[in-house]
């Protein structure tokens, strides 16, 4: 072999060396990159504030929140400081308010957290109404909750408690508490 075959194979052999130090070294940049989890938000708003009207065009219910975060991966939206308000025709609005929630991907199951307030102002005709809870959820499009936990209502001067609750905020309000009910009822 000649001394210019020799000086070829020694670039060569170099530059494959090199080649062989850059492909490792971007293999270990490659390793060490952060793992997205399969769980992470796509957007989010600050502020939010959702309308939802009924075909007539009239308001079925709105939706606002001091923070909204959605979730690709299963299609939820996460809430903090929801606050739902439920309209029907005849009667002011249900007003339902609590820590936390997470609405389902089918945007009809609202699962709220936390402690949860649900009130309904009072009218010439109607006491105003309220209950008091925690982990309700609730079925916006047959305008429906429930809970196992602890719920109190204040209708009036009247209070009644017990273990779960179920309700239905559109006419006839139907109110039914699961187990261990007591109740202090004043008489005009």
């Amino acid at each position: 072999m000649t001394a210019s075959q020799y000086k070829i194979y020694a670039v060569l052999t170099i530059l494959l060396l090199g080649l062989w130090f850059l492909a490792d070294i971007f293999e270990q940049k490659e390793t060490q990159k952060v793992a997205v989890s399969a769980h992470s938000p796509d957007y989010f708003s600050v502020g939010y504030y959702k309308k939802e009207m009924d075909v007539a065009g009239n308001i079925k219910n709105e939706l606002n929140a001091d923070k909204m975060t959605h979730y690709s991966d299963d299609g939820t939206t996460h809430l903090e400081q929801p606050v739902m308000t439920l309209y029907n025709s005849d009667a002011p609005p249900w007003v339902i308010k609590a820590e936390t929630g997470i609405l389902e991907a089918d945007g009809d199951h609202l699962l709220l957290a936390g402690k949860v307030f649900i009130s309904r102002e009072g009218t010439e005709k109607l006491n105003p109404f309220n209950i008091n809870t925690a982990e309700l959820k609730v079925y916006l499009s047959v305008s429906y909750a429930e809970t196992d936990q602890w719920a109190e209502i204040i209708d009036g001067s009247n209070r009644t408690e017990g273990i779960g609750l179920e309700t239905t905020f559109s006419y006839p309000v139907k109110v039914k508490f699961l187990s261990n009910v007591k109740g202090r009822y004043e008489i005009n």
